[in-house]
């Protein structure tokens, strides 16, 4: 195929201003169901296969579906979704749908595949580009018509059957199609190239981060210091004047139940301790809460591996899931939001838990205070806490940057490609028309 440019079209070149706004003489207004067929039976299968590719919804990301589950087809109930090589797959259910979450069914196993019954399947007339739908459905057009005809409750809105047969849509000559679908693949690939190299950085700045988080809460300021072996497998060697001690030697449980009303909920999240967030899932019981005075150490038992905790600057409550650790001594507060956050730590934190899965992951106290933690003076735990406030603050700009660059970039991908498939933008070939 000849190389494609994309320019402008000439005010004379466009026709129509409905609801699909003025586009190309040359393309046809047509709907879906003309051009495509949806979610075909599994009766079409002449012979079931010995295994097939299995998609839940999580396997299914914008142009990609990770083949990497197998299943026998045999065992397989009829609420599973049916698709087969090259079918293309929308999700359907919110936020997935918002997401972009469709994908061109590749390298299946024995060309078949089952998925979520949250998945939608289109497959495309012979006598269409494939690749040129599969941007449609990635199009600002698609995706906001889409999630403005959602129906359901709460969290489970999906989009309806009729949606999609009857969605209307600007189809361009097969040609342009497939001149349109390259010159997308071409410009698409080069902004994710963009996009992965500065996620890469951001990865960087991360464990930057964590490194030198980690290297400071256990090893201090000052290189220069005797070192001395703490005797604790994830510190390893400490400054030889730092105390070692176990959480239950340094703090005590807080686990005094109160309301809500006479102490205000908290939630423990990833910015720390803070106002209980409106996201966040409520119960009825309002006395199953546990008291929280400033000062206190509170940590998500749950979700402790993303970072779940940090010092209270409020008196409140917070849920009976979370573990409040009241300090017997004195400590710099910012130094234990430092320390106990430390990817280290963390992972320790973890290592004592119980569970079944990440997300029903708990670590109880009387496991925690086991754990052995090493701490300085508190004038030198103000030190590092400030040294510490100071990068991180720096990092975190930078981080902020490149998330800035790389959202422009996901809006500049978005943009580039609802106006090419919606008309705005020309497809041609170097040589002439496309």
């Amino acid at each position: 195929m000849s190389a494609v440019k994309a320019e402008r079209y000439a005010a004379n070149e466009g026709y129509g201003e409905d609801f699909l706004g003025l586009v190309p003489k040359p393309w046809l207004v047509s709907r879906l169901k003309d051009k495509a067929t949806f979610n075909p039976s599994k009766s079409e299968i002449k012979e079931l296969p010995k295994e097939c590719t299995f998609a839940p919804m999580e396997k299914l990301k914008t142009d990609s579906l990770l083949t990497d589950v197998t299943v026998i087809p045999s065992n397989i109930s009829g609420s599973y979704t049916y698709f087969r090589e090259n079918d293309l797959l929308i999700a359907k259910v919110t936020p997935c749908f918002e997401n972009r979450n469709v994908a061109i069914a590749k390298n299946l196993t024995n060309g078949i595949g089952f998925g979520s019954s949250e998945i939608n399947v289109v497959r495309v007339s012979k006598k269409a580009n494939q690749r040129w739908f599969f941007y449609l459905f990635l199009s600002s057009g698609f995706i906001e018509a889409g999630a403005s005809k959602m129906a359901g409750a709460g969290g489970l809105k999906r989009i309806p059957s009729i949606f999609l047969e009857t969605f209307a849509f600007a189809l361009p000559p097969l040609s342009e199609q497939t001149a349109i679908a390259a010159y997308l693949d071409t410009k698409t690939a080069q902004i994710d190239r963009q996009i992965d190299l500065l996620s890469q950085k951001v990865t960087q700045y991360g464990k930057l981060k964590r490194s030198l988080i980690n290297e400071t809460v256990t090893r201090g300021l000052d290189k220069s210091v005797p070192m001395k072996d703490s005797g604790v497998e994830w510190i390893g060697e400490v400054p030889e004047h730092w105390e070692i001690q176990r959480i239950g030697t340094a703090f005590e449980e807080r686990s005094e139940k109160v309301n809500d009303t006479d102490y205000p909920p908290l939630s423990v999240s990833m910015a720390g301790i803070v106002p209980q967030m409106k996201s966040v899932a409520k119960t009825d019981n309002n006395e199953n809460r546990k008291r929280v005075a400033i000062g206190d150490y509170v940590i998500n038992s749950r979700s402790d591996r993303r970072g779940a905790s940090g010092i209270s600057v409020y008196n409140g409550s917070v849920s009976v899931i979370s573990i409040v650790l009241a300090p017997k001594r004195t400590f710099f507060g910012k130094y234990l939001h430092h320390l106990f956050r430390n990817y280290s730590f963390v992972e320790e934190f973890y290592r004592v838990g119980r569970g079944i899965v990440d997300d029903l992951w708990t670590t109880r106290y009387s496991v925690m205070k086991g754990i052995e933690f090493s701490y300085p003076s508190y004038e030198e735990q103000k030190l590092i806490a400030d040294y510490l406030d100071e990068k991180t603050v720096q990092i975190d700009r930078i981080v902020t940057a490149i998330n800035t660059q790389i959202a422009k970039l996901k809006d500049l991908r978005k943009a580039l490609i609802n106006d090419v498939v919606t008309g705005k933008i020309k497809v041609v070939s170097e040589g002439g028309e496309a």
